[in-house]
């Protein structure tokens, strides 16, 4: 005997619908838990669709300023450590120098090799690289800024400055920090503390023989570059304290752009789980009812 409906087509057919918007529901809801967030593509989110765009877009150019900054602080980090070996040569230089001033030949001939040596070293310093880039070069970051193969001949003067050592060029680096703000870092190796350096010690290191009035005017010059080097140093520290700053602003922003993103686009997981859990006992129930409207018939009807 072939089974017949009792009037349930309606009823039925709506609950099959009903059941189909729920797990159609569901389905939605369980991307949601697993992905954490409303939708998968923009246009789920509707009105706030621009919204979400923009708000992403500011995130993504606030980390390409502290990506910038903080290459640009790291350069100006190492150019301040190079500094410091600077300080450090002069300081030496000095004390040589000062030993050398009792007219002991020794101690001349000593402070002389050393010199020699320091120069070398400054060469060095000065052609520092970091990130593949020469930090002392200007803008030919691409090529060593400092030979000494000429420069390191002859005597010179330690009144007259020289920087025929350089081969770099004027420009000072910069860094944009924010749309609206760049800030300027850094020196090169043509600085006058660092040709004051590059001067005393050519002086010294190609003299062969030093007078109590030589040593005493490359005392004069040495002090002289240690305190601009200091000055040197101090700017690098107010520069690195700039970028440092504007990267904080943008680290700020790209936390407060990212929290408005998440509040659009963001769900709680734990209610999505709990809905979850609610959806399913209905759909189950549904189902439950639909199989019992379905397997009616006429004969069980009238029975």
């Amino acid at each position: 005997m072939v089974a017949m409906r009792v009037a349930t087509f309606a009823q039925s057919n709506r609950m099959i619908s009903d059941a189909m918007r729920l797990e159609s529901v569901m389905a939605n809801k369980q991307i949601q838990e697993s992905s954490g967030v409303l939708s998968t593509d923009f246009g789920g989110y509707g009105s706030d669709a621009q919204h979400v765009v923009n708000l992403q877009v500011s995130v993504t150019r606030a980390q390409s300023y502290v990506d910038a900054a903080t290459l640009a602080d790291s350069k100006v980090q190492v150019m301040y450590s190079a500094i410091g070996s600077v300080t450090d040569i002069l300081t030496q230089l000095r004390s040589q120098l000062s030993a050398a001033s009792t007219g002991s030949s020794t101690e001349s001939n000593s402070v002389i090799t050393t010199a020699q040596q320091m120069l070398e070293q400054m060469g060095s310093l000065m052609n520092t690289q970091y990130d593949g880039q020469y930090v002392f070069a200007g803008g030919k970051t691409d090529a060593a800024p400092v030979d000494l193969t000429s420069f390191s001949s002859g005597s010179g003067s330690l009144t007259t400055a020289d920087t025929s050592y350089y081969n770099g060029d004027d420009e000072i680096a910069s860094v944009r920090v924010a749309s609206d703000q760049t800030v300027s870092y850094g020196v090169n190796a043509d600085n006058s503390a660092f040709e004051e350096v590059m001067r005393v010690l050519k002086f010294v290191a190609n003299s062969t023989s030093l007078s109590s009035s030589d040593i005493s005017s490359a005392l004069d010059l040495a002090g002289t570059a240690l305190d601009d080097t200091a000055a040197v140093q101090a700017k690098l520290s107010n520069d690195a304290s700039a970028i440092e700053t504007a990267s904080s602003r943008q680290t700020d922003y790209k936390s407060y752009a990212e929290t408005l993103s998440n509040d659009l686009t963001g769900v709680d997981v734990a209610a999505i789980t709990a809905q979850l859990s609610t959806y399913q006992a209905q759909l189950t129930a549904s189902y439950s009812a639909l199989g019992k409207i379905l397997s009616i018939n006429l004969a069980s009807y009238l029975k």
